[in-house]
């Protein structure tokens, strides 16, 4: 094996809980595992200790990440990985918290404290695996999942439009949105470092493969073969911006999205009411 494999491994290898959490629940194939490996690369490369972490998720395939990362970590209820994380970094602020998250647990019962995370723009980066259905409880369609496409609970084909992630983020107040898919793990790496760094709200949508449910109902082949469709079909942001909508359409559009770097952060406002309250001053 290379070298630079070798060292890769490694670092994948210090950050892992013992290995009687072995093996995953992931599917051989999942994109999840990918993630979970860029994830811990940017971490490294940042030189954050293991105790300034903490990972938070909900219930899902993809919420089954923090089982394995040895950071502080909490397992919560169905959708609620924002709201415990919100707890987390009020009572932390210094703390890096990152929540992972799928399509379904996000946008769908957790749709509610999505919004509002990215209204307060509260420092909390969000990792939101995107694989187009709930993969974990069987094959249903999600809020993702896009018009036409079949689940176990939309065999006929799904009738309803698909939530964009980025979009909505950055429409209710997100200050650092960006995409990227389990092929273009580079760029993946980067983005979650940049999302670190940055001080508000920050989301990291990857779009990824669940050839289990989604690739079999839909008929788009095994992991490599899904893998390489978001090769195909991802496009860079600033090539994205010279297409037509005709030309864009059914495809992925990748890179930093929008950053606002000037946005005030929920935790740093809230701390001014804290100063003035213990400084003596009164309520209006």
């Amino acid at each position: 094996m290379p070298v630079v494999e070798k060292q890769r491994s490694d670092v994948i290898l210090q950050y892992l809980r013992p290995k009687k959490k072995f093996p995953s629940v992931w599917c051989p194939g999942c994109g999840n595992g990918i993630v979970m490996g860029a994830l811990i690369r940017a971490i490294d490369k940042l030189g954050y200790k293991r105790d300034e972490v903490c990972c938070v998720s909900g219930i899902g395939c993809t919420s089954r990440m923090p089982v394995y990362l040895d950071f502080n970590s909490l397992h919560t209820a169905h959708g609620r990985a924002l709201a415990f994380a919100t707890g987390v970094k009020f009572a932390q602020p210094n703390m890096k918290v990152i929540v992972i998250t799928g399509d379904g647990d996000a946008l769908a019962i957790g749709g509610n404290h999505f919004i509002h995370a990215c209204r307060r723009n509260i420092d909390i980066t969000t990792i939101l695996i995107n694989n187009f259905i709930y993969g974990m409880t069987g094959g249903q369609g999600s809020p993702t999942t896009p018009a036409g496409a079949f689940s176990t609970t939309t065999p006929y084909g799904n009738v309803e439009k698909q939530f964009d992630p980025c979009g909505l983020a950055q429409a209710a107040g997100a200050s650092f949105v960006g995409r990227s898919t389990v092929f273009h793990t580079p760029q993946m790496e980067k983005m979650i470092m940049a999302a670190l760094e940055h001080k508000g709200f920050s989301l990291v949508e990857v779009i990824a493969n669940c050839h289990t449910y989604y690739g079999r109902l839909n008929k788009q082949g095994d992991p490599v073969a899904m893998v390489n469709s978001f090769k195909e079909n991802a496009v860079m942001l600033g090539k994205a911006q010279t297409m037509t909508p005709d030309q864009l359409k059914g495809k992925y559009v990748i890179g930093t999205l929008h950053e606002n770097k000037e946005a005030t952060e929920f935790c740093d406002e809230y701390q001014k009411v804290v100063d003035v309250r213990m400084a003596g001053g009164k309520a209006r």
